[in-house]
């Protein structure tokens, strides 16, 4: 974080004492314009590039993007407006401004209640065998079971499909 995001968060920190419900202009937002290469462009129109981005500082999900720096902070302004809702209907008061918001991750309960439909999820959704997301993204596998560790999944791996390296649960 540079100097100036710092400072930012610790004067919009010191300033929200003074009231109590946060509007998106008592955090601090940087501005950037971003630097665009057209050499590196995607097929797919969902990769728009934007060439400026706002975000909140110390609120890592929280950000905008837009063509013209207005755009972006309109675009923060709608994130904003959902993240607040969001944060209310959960009973939970909005972070204090200049404070770090840790992430969030969705609670896997669901998905422990019900583990053989991890497997389908995976096969039928992203096209891709339970076996490939343990050996390429195993460090995202954390979401699907409750171990300590995935040292079962490697343990039992020679007790499913030797062809494949799957395993069978």
């Amino acid at each position: 974080m540079s100097l100036r995001e710092s400072l930012s968060a610790v004067w919009k920190f010191c300033l929200s004492f003074r009231q109590g419900e946060w509007e998106l202009s008592d955090y601090p937002v940087i501005i950037r314009e971003q630097k665009i290469d057209l050499e590196l462009g995607h097929a797919a129109p969902r990769f728009k590039r934007q060439r400026y981005s706002a975000r909140v500082v110390n609120w890592w999900v929280l950000n905008g993007g837009g063509d013209t720096s207005q755009q972006a902070i309109r675009n923060l302004a709608v994130q904003f407006g959902q993240m607040r809702t969001d944060w209310q209907r959960r009973g939970k008061p909005l972070p204090r401004p200049g404070t770090k918001v840790p992430i969030e991750f969705t609670p896997s309960e669901r998905v422990h209640a019900h583990p053989e439909l991890t497997d389908d999820f995976i096969r039928r959704m992203l096209g891709l065998d339970w076996c490939f997301v343990i050996r390429r993204f195993e460090p995202l596998v954390w979401g699907f079971h409750t171990n300590e560790s995935n040292d079962a999944l490697h343990a039992n791996q020679d007790q499913g499909d030797l062809r494949s390296g799957c395993l069978r649960h």
